[in-house]
């Protein structure tokens, strides 16, 4: 059997399940908005810094926390290797400039997250959410990518990356006013969880990007799950504690994000072995 074209390794712009359906994504980002702007502000917990983890390992504070940031960078290094080769490739081109974005916001939040939980304060907060709010613009922007392809994909990643950094900055702003405002780094990290799947089912993504990204998605509500229930899960278990169980399951999720990546080139390696 012969394999299959390139362009069923990516996600097929132009194929709407209807054609009013393709409007979705912009009725529910703006609705998304108005419900937000009309909510009013959204502060960050009064004791948001007070975590369950205070291990201690090679002369690191809350080590369990600090460490296990690791695996954001291992994954970020897996996927700049395996996908940069491949840039200039059809299954990944379009989508490559927002990938590119994900993929370094994600190395960055190794550090930044490490940074952070050391010694956990509002300063050091702001360099622990801005690359993790470069990672959702960098996912929004790839699938996008994928999807609408063009010469406006990197003008999309240059807005996505700024209205990044610009939803950290508000909050940061707001609470060293005395009335912090998470709304706009909420909504960034809301929407790919909404928009992604609703993209890939709207352009007939192919089934294994869906079920990477469907397995990233749930990984990460998973993820907030477990932060949440940081305390409780600490109580419960002892040897583990709910934001440690976080980094965990998210660095699982965007492992997710690459193997589905990764998988677009898997009819490649298919044909090199037949050849050879």
């Amino acid at each position: 059997m012969p394999p299959a074209p390139a362009m069923d390794a990516s996600i097929r712009p132009g194929h709407p399940v209807a054609p009013w359906i393709k409007h979705a994504p912009t009725i529910i980002t703006v609705g998304a908005i108005v419900i937000l702007a009309a909510h009013g502000r959204i502060a960050q917990p009064a004791h948001y810094h007070d975590f369950a983890d205070h291990s201690a390992a090679f002369g690191i504070p809350h080590a369990a926390d600090v460490l296990s940031n690791a695996g954001f960078a291992l994954v970020a290094i897996w996927g700049w290797l395996t996908l940069r080769p491949r840039r200039a490739s059809e299954q990944l081109r379009a989508g490559w400039p927002g990938y590119r974005l994900f993929l370094i916001g994600l190395f960055l939040t190794a550090f930044g997250s490490a940074f952070y939980h050391l010694a956990p304060d509002n300063i050091r907060l702001i360099w622990d959410r801005l690359p993790i709010a470069l990672v959702c613009a960098g996912l929004l922007a790839g699938v996008r990518g994928d999807i609408k392809g063009g010469s406006k994909t990197e003008i999309e990643v240059i807005v996505l990356a700024l209205y990044a950094v610009a939803s950290v900055a508000w909050w940061a702003v707001t609470e060293r006013n005395g009335a912090g405002d998470l709304r706009p780094y909420l909504l960034l990290q809301g929407l790919p969880l909404i928009l992604i799947p609703l993209w890939q089912a709207i352009y007939r993504a192919p089934r294994t990007d869906r079920i990477a990204f469907a397995a990233a998605m749930a990984l990460y509500i998973l993820a907030k799950a477990a932060e949440v229930l940081d305390h409780e899960i600490a109580t419960a278990f002892g040897f583990v504690t709910g934001h440690t169980l976080k980094h965990l399951i998210a660095t699982a999720a965007t492992a997710a994000v690459v193997w589905g990546l990764t998988r677009r080139f898997s009819h490649d390696a298919h044909a090199a072995r037949r050849v050879d």
